[in-house]
């Protein structure tokens, strides 16, 4: 089929189009065949509920026309993105260019001219874009999450036809306006105001905001304002709207090619059937959009974390000192083979939570959901995932940046080599989107309501595991393929519930407040992380080595366990000392320490397998 496309159709943005409609075609082939008897596991359920390694989409199974896409938008960095992305000057022309590609409307409902694409491919492009660099990314982000997505969740169907077709061409280019001078994590506590006129036609808007992404050549934006000072509400704001003024672009650290300006409104004159979604449902739109903003922000940072350990084994294979090259050193190597674990690691996450958001919205689309809806639907099912995510993909891409410029050296630390941008580039991950602590929080915080909401058990489990610590451990050996892993799975569920069960019982006693302990919650935050990301590692690797051993991804898997299952132990314990003490203390401690037993591997054997596997490829090879 991907023959007959490059051979029938020449026009690049014709020949897309066609590869994005076969690609559609074929997900609804395979939803077909693949229809599950069971439900798709639901948002946090992971903690208490297993999943089977032929529910993950992995990179095997992506299709010829999804290849063909993916070929396509790597070619679109390449060629467009890596030799213009870096001036501001230039992001529109980009823009445009990604459009005629449908890359701008690839999520978008195709009667607002958009491709109407399904999970799994819509983060293929996400990966590959992310492999162009920072700045157009954020350009790219900001146009097609935040700009896009409250218009086509909550506006009129006026308001889409009007907005969404020229923003799918990359006519219109939008922008988001939430975060002001004294209101940054709390969003809610925004100055800026709305007041209706006399006659009821339109609203003035007063305030500021800053840290406006695409404010230099956006043609509109979303704006949160209070009405009456009171109602937090959204409104659709269009850029020559009078009253509406701009800053000079700021000096960032990084994404230097991407805008950032402050937007001034001075009694700016809003029509008010401009008002988006409901009077004083601002909140609801603020937070909903960024769910899968967070994910994205994830798919990308995979991407570059992938350019960056290219160049980075590329480089110590260049580099030679003491007449060697520098990847034949072993603390090369292990930053090397670190950075594959935990690129391969975030990749077996991230197309897990897509798989589970594609899954569900099939099941809601053929229930009579229309696309849009289940767009949004899917993403705030998986809005813990999605967060955890957003954290875990930004400080894996911190990581693999940084020991990208560490290989390079002096070199790194130059403006002339590329390392330096990159390094700056990547540090905003871990700030936008919310931030990495607040995140954290959100996370748990998620789960929790989900629990007392009735819609997760977690009390059952916990109890359960509770009841274990009072019966004498078993030592039974470990036996058969993956036996050993598939336990150090549930041990890892185990210690969290432990942990997280031990900490609410304290608060219902009225020993703790957790609202007052963000270092507890932290602590939980990032056991959770460890248990959803080694499983989804674990379920990848039992799948892809069900023909046959692959010494490689075993490897992996085991590196990444081992050291797993110490961050988690060191996580739970510093919780539970953090508000246990005595005796229960002691038998607390006891638990983490018998569901935290893991046979040891060579770690650093299985580090120079890894390493050299890259080496001899050059090249990121998993």
């Amino acid at each position: 089929m991907g023959n007959l496309v490059w051979r029938c159709i020449s026009p690049l943005q014709s020949r897309i189009q066609l590869i994005f409609k076969f690609s559609n075609e074929h997900q609804q082939k395979v939803k077909t065949a693949k229809k599950k008897k069971k439900s798709v596991l639901k948002g946090g359920e992971f903690i208490v509920r297993d999943s089977s390694p032929e529910s993950l989409f992995v990179p095997s199974d992506i299709s010829e026309e999804q290849e063909l896409i993916r070929k396509s938008c790597l070619d679109f960095v390449l060629r467009d993105v890596r030799s213009k992305g870096e001036l501001v000057e230039n992001q529109v022309d980009l823009l445009k260019k990604a459009a005629e590609l449908g890359l701008l409307g690839a999520h978008i409902p195709e009667q607002y001219g958009g491709m109407e694409l399904e999970s799994n491919t819509t983060t293929i492009i996400l990966e590959e874009l992310g492999k162009g660099g920072g700045s157009f990314d954020t350009s790219f982000a900001a146009h097609t999450g935040i700009g896009m997505l409250p218009i086509l969740y909550y506006g009129t169907e006026a308001q889409k036809k009007k907005y969404l077709p020229p923003m799918c061409e990359g006519n219109l280019i939008g922008a988001y306006c939430l975060t002001e001078p004294g209101s940054g994590s709390d969003a809610l506590s925004a100055k800026t105001t709305a007041t209706l006129s006399d006659d009821g036609r339109h609203y003035f808007l007063s305030g500021q905001k800053m840290w406006i992404s695409n404010a230099g050549f956006a043609g509109v934006f979303i704006v949160f304002a209070k009405i009456d000072g009171e109602h937090f509400t959204a409104f659709i704001v269009d850029r020559e709207t009078e009253g509406l003024d701009f800053g000079e672009e700021e000096e960032k650290l990084g994404i230097k090619g991407s805008s950032t300006r402050q937007l001034f409104l001075d009694r700016a004159k809003v029509p008010a059937e401009n008002l988006l979604g409901e009077m004083g449902k601002g909140h609801l739109i603020a937070f909903a959009v960024l769910n899968i903003g967070r994910f994205k922000l994830a798919a990308m940072c995979m991407g570059g974390a992938k350019l960056a350990t290219e160049m980075t084994v590329q480089y110590a294979n260049e580099r030679v000192q003491f007449g060697e090259a520098i990847s034949s050193f072993g603390a090369v190597q292990y930053k090397l083979a670190e950075q594959a674990i935990r690129i391969y690691a975030l990749e077996s996450a991230v197309y897990r939570v897509s798989q589970l958001m594609h899954q569900m919205r099939s099941e809601m689309i053929e229930g009579g959901m229309d696309y849009a809806t289940s767009l949004q639907e899917a993403a705030e099912e998986y809005a813990i995932e999605c967060a955890l995510l957003k954290v875990y993909g930004s400080e894996v891409l911190d990581y693999v940046v940084d020991e990208l410029l560490q290989v390079y050296g002096g070199y790194g630390y130059s403006e002339e080599y590329r390392p330096a941008r990159i390094y700056r580039d990547s540090r905003i991950n871990r700030i936008y989107e919310g931030t990495n602590e607040i995140n954290r929080l959100l996370m748990v915080n998620m789960l929790m309501k989900r629990s007392f909401k009735g819609e997760i058990d977690l009390t059952g489990p916990a109890w359960e595991v509770q009841k274990e610590l009072a019966k004498m451990p078993s030592f039974d050996q470990a036996s058969g393929d993956f036996a050993e892993e598939s336990r150090a799975r549930k041990k890892k569920k185990k210690i969290f519930l432990l942990t997280a069960g031990a900490a609410v019982k304290y608060q219902m006693d009225g020993k703790l407040d957790l609202k007052k302990e963000q270092m507890i919650l932290c602590c939980i935050a990032d056991i959770m992380i460890d248990v959803f990301i080694s499983e989804s590692l674990f379920l990848r690797v039992k799948r892809e080595t069900a023909d046959g051993v692959d010494e490689i991804t075993q490897a992996i898997l085991a590196v990444f366990l081992s050291d797993a299952q110490s961050r988690i132990a060191k996580n739970a314990t510093d919780a539970l000392s953090s508000f246990a003490s005595g005796d229960e203390l002691r038998v607390l401690k006891m638990g983490v320490q018998r569901f935290s037993k893991y046979s040891s591997p060579n770690v650093s054997e299985n580090r120079k397998l890894i390493a050299g596997e890259m080496i001899r490829a050059n090249e990121y090879c998993f």
